[in-house]
């Protein structure tokens, strides 16, 4: 696919959290990253607000595992409190994703440069990300290099279905819709022989209402160009 990217993140833990573990101040990860999760990983690998990351599939690795552990969160009112969270031990995944650029954006337009964004992109992903990268939350460092999708051994492979049904697919957020809502997105997630194909945001049908916002502004006082970012990353070499 156009301007797509490939890599493996790998970490000891990870925390997807499915939001109705979290009222009661106790957390429980999905089973399986979240397509928002996985958009906060590429985002952290390279992303400027030109482009909008569409996560196409995510091949998981390891057999599922939990692991639980007692927490001290700092509460709002001070002190703190006994907690449970239980967190996915031992992930590694395989991610396809490229990017589109933002069509709400035109004052961006100056900044799609197709060709120089996907080199960019590719060479981040070589470089384990522009950012720090995190498995759902900030304590779960995850660790990012290049990788042909599908190659390797996956230890679902041999397993038709399985279904995880209804669960968080991600959050419209102003700058990537154009309106001034936040959107809460679900979905019912299938994963045959290891891999998930995702829905794009705008194929979901189970949407919520969850706030209002506005788009951020950007300019050259707060975002670095791409022709700049090139030259810096790339300096004279002829690149694919």
């Amino acid at each position: 696919m156009r301007n797509q990217i490939e890599f493996e993140v790998s970490g000891k833990y990870a925390l997807f959290t499915d939001p109705l573990t979290k009222l009661g101040g106790e957390k429980f990860s999905y089973q399986i990253p979240t397509y928002q999760a996985l958009k906060g990983i590429v985002e952290s690998i390279y992303w400027k607000p030109t482009l909008i990351w569409i996560i196409d599939e995510v091949r998981i690795m390891n057999p599922i595992q939990t692991e639980s552990k007692g927490m001290r969160p700092i509460e709002y009112s001070g002190g703190n409190t006994l907690a449970y969270y239980t967190y996915l031990r031992d992930v590694r995944y395989q991610v396809k994703a490229h990017f589109e650029f933002n069509p709400h954006r035109e004052d961006l337009v100056h900044d799609q440069n197709e060709h120089k964004h996907h080199n960019i992109a590719k060479r981040a992903v070589q470089v384990g990300g522009r950012r720090d990268i995190f498995l759902g939350t900030r304590e779960c460092q995850g660790y990012v290099e290049p990788c042909q999708f599908g190659k390797g051994e996956s230890f679902y492979d041999r397993i038709g279905e399985l279904d995880f049904g209804t669960m968080l697919h991600g959050i419209s957020y102003p700058d990537e819709t154009g309106s001034n809502e936040r959107e809460v997105r679900l979905w019912k997630a299938k994963m045959q022989h290891g891999v998930i194909r995702f829905i794009r945001p705008d194929e979901c049908t189970l949407v919520r209402k969850a706030g209002e916002g506005t788009a951020k502004i950007f300019d050259a006082g707060n975002m670095q160009s791409v022709d700049d970012l090139h030259s810096e990353w790339f300096g004279n070499e002829v690149s694919e």
